[in-house]
């Protein structure tokens, strides 16, 4: 189950509702075993320049390897770039979780 953190000065706009499905749909198209994303938005009153921060964290899975990554990354960059419409720095960055890393339903 994917993470999603979407950080923002808040003079963007953005959907971050959108942005979330977006990147939903890209990784399940990448890769159809890792499911629902868990996803969060962030608006930040306090800042220095116009910024979107995207950070994905995944599960470590053995297919999930640099040329998975590689393309996963590109793909998403391309899908979430042209969703946003307003002009600003944009950083996204995907990670794989440590090998102590659990998640469950409580």
């Amino acid at each position: 189950m994917p993470q999603v953190e979407l950080k923002y000065s808040n003079n963007v706009k953005i959907e971050a509702k959108l942005v979330f499905d977006t990147i939903e749909d890209v990784i399940n198209q990448c890769d159809s075993t890792a499911g629902a994303c868990k996803s969060r938005a962030y608006s930040a009153s306090e800042y220095k320049h116009k910024h979107i921060l995207i950070s994905i964290y995944l599960l470590k899975k053995p297919h999930r390897d640099e040329k998975f990554t590689k393309s996963l990354l590109n793909k998403l960059l391309q899908a979430v770039e042209k969703i946003i419409d307003d002009s600003c720095y944009f950083s996204l960055d995907v990670r794989y979780q440590g090998d102590y890393y659990v998640t469950t339903n409580i």
